[in-house]
C-alpha cells in the first residue's frame, strides 16, 4: 500500500478490488407499508425484523428485505427480485387462490407484480446454486430441504460443493 502523508493524503496507486460476500438486503418501494405487509403476508410466511414510518422489515433468516415508501413509478418489465422458495408450487397455488395474475412466461418461471409494480421471480431452492448455512436453515424451520443433483454439479464445478 503506498505511503499516505499530509504532503500526499491520496495513494499514488489503485486499491484492489474487494470481494463481495453476499447481499444482506434488498428493498422494494411500495406505496403503503400496512397494505405491503398484509398483500406479503397472503402470499409467504415471515417475521416482522423491525419497523419505523417509512420503512418495515421483513426476515429472511440471515437476509431480510426492506419494504419502503416511495414515489409511484412505473411497473418493473426486466427489473426484478428473486426469492428462493422451499416449494414454488405451493407458492403458485397461494398466487392464484389470492387473485394474483402470474405472468406469461415459459413454466420454468413463476413471476408476478406486486401491487406497487415490483416484480417478483420465484425460484425453488433445490435448483439454484444459492445455499443457506445449514444452521440458518435449521432456524427457519427448513432443515429438510435438499438441492438437486445438477445444482450440486454447478457448486462443485466453482469448488463449493456442499458437505
Amino acid at each position: 500500500m503506498p505511503e499516505v502523508s499530509a504532503e500526499n493524503p491520496i495513494p499514488s496507486s489503485t486499491p484492489t478490488p474487494v470481494p463481495v460476500v453476499g447481499i444482506n438486503h434488498i428493498a422494494l418501494e411500495v406505496g403503503d407499508l400496512d397494505e405491503a405487509l398484509k398483500f406479503y403476508g397472503r402470499l409467504f410466511t415471515f417475521e416482522q425484523r423491525g419497523r419505523t414510518e417509512s420503512q418495515a422489515e421483513i426476515d429472511l433468516g440471515d437476509q431480510f428485505i426492506a419494504l419502503v415508501t416511495s414515489r409511484p413509478q412505473p411497473a418493473d418489465v426486466k427489473r426484478h427480485v428473486g426469492l428462493v422458495v422451499a416449494d414454488k408450487e405451493a407458492v403458485r397455488a397461494v398466487l392464484l387462490a389470492n387473485g394474483v395474475e402470474i405472468l406469461p412466461l415459459p413454466d420454468r418461471f413463476l413471476d408476478f407484480l406486486d401491487p406497487w409494480g415490483n416484480r417478483i421471480e420465484i425460484i425453488g431452492y433445490e435448483n439454484i446454486q444459492f445455499t443457506k448455512a445449514d444452521h440458518v436453515l435449521r432456524s427457519m424451520g427448513l432443515g429438510h430441504l435438499r438441492k438437486t443433483d445438477a445444482a450440486i454439479d454447478e457448486l462443485t464445478e466453482k469448488g463449493m460443493r456442499p458437505d
